[in-house]
């Protein structure tokens, strides 16, 4: 974990960065002890852990349901992933995950942070069975994302398609109708495919979820929390697959199930279109 204000350990800042404001992306990486955050970033989540001291370990569990669903997807036969907010890359990645299940899985990334666009492109390295592709676009617009060339040479959308929104969906306000935007993806994969997504449950603590959004207000930065039924709201008519939208925790552990699964924050689910 990096610390003090010398910021990434090569040194190096990405044109168009502005490090003096903190991004969510490098404060979920900090929480998950990696090196790529910067002063401000560190000074957040710090701020974040005060009123929710578990944040980190809350952030490790975010991801452990991300290498639980892809795992479960690709053993149930997906071999294509939309994966939005993909975040600072840290290993496994949803390709390394799926490809070591079926090397001949695809996957698009998508996020819009410049840091995130460097380490991409020079991290993530595909079986040569399958292919992997990043994009550098906003789910608040929906319709550049599929209509992306990209996309579309390392993606059939007439095939079933998993669709990753995890922990992302908090960084758009209700006025910005990001239900309407998951829908506009939904609409475009066909039967069979699936959304995962974990979101910030409002409902768990809402006195420690009020102080990080005044926290994040106070920052320029956007962070909703949402209760279950908000949350649930994004599936749209898809199918949740067993045990429904529980909290991360709780969602198909591995091995036994966790003695409090309400310790993490996030409400995490998976559907599948009919």
């Amino acid at each position: 974990m990096t610390h003090g204000g010398a910021g990434r350990q090569d040194g190096q800042v990405p044109a168009g960065l502005d490090t003096s404001v903190p991004h969510s992306a490098r404060m979920y990486d900090w929480w998950i002890g990696g090196k790529d955050n910067f002063a401000a970033d560190r000074e957040m989540g710090a701020r974040f852990a005060q009123a929710i001291p578990k944040i980190p370990q809350m952030a490790q569990e975010n991801r452990a349901f991300m290498h639980r669903v892809v795992r479960h997807l690709t053993h149930a036969g997906v071999r294509q992933f939309l994966d939005i907010g993909t975040g600072i890359p840290t290993r496994p990645n949803v390709h390394e995950i799926a490809q070591d299940i079926a090397a001949d899985c695809r996957v698009v990334y998508v996020d819009n942070d410049p840091l995130v666009l460097v380490h991409a492109r020079a991290l993530m390295v595909s079986d040569p069975a399958g292919r992997t592709v990043y994009l550098d676009a906003d789910f608040t617009r929906p319709a550049e994302i599929l209509a992306h060339p990209a996309l579309r040479q390392v993606l059939d959308l007439t095939q079933p398609v998993a669709l990753l929104m995890i922990a992302v969906l908090m960084l758009a306000r209700d006025s910005d109708d990001p239900w309407t935007a998951v829908r506009t993806l939904l609409d475009a994969l066909p039967s069979g495919s699936y959304l995962a997504i974990t979101h910030p449950g409002q409902d768990f603590d809402p006195t420690a979820m009020d102080a990080i959004v005044q926290a994040a207000n106070g920052a320029g930065m956007t962070l909703v929390p949402r209760d279950h039924a908000d949350v649930r709201r994004f599936f749209a008519d898809w199918e949740l697959v067993d045990p429904g939208l529980v909290p991360v925790m709780a969602w198909q552990p591995d091995g036994d199930p966790p003695a409090d699964p309400n310790a993490a924050y996030y409400w995490a689910g998976l559907a599948r279109k009919r």
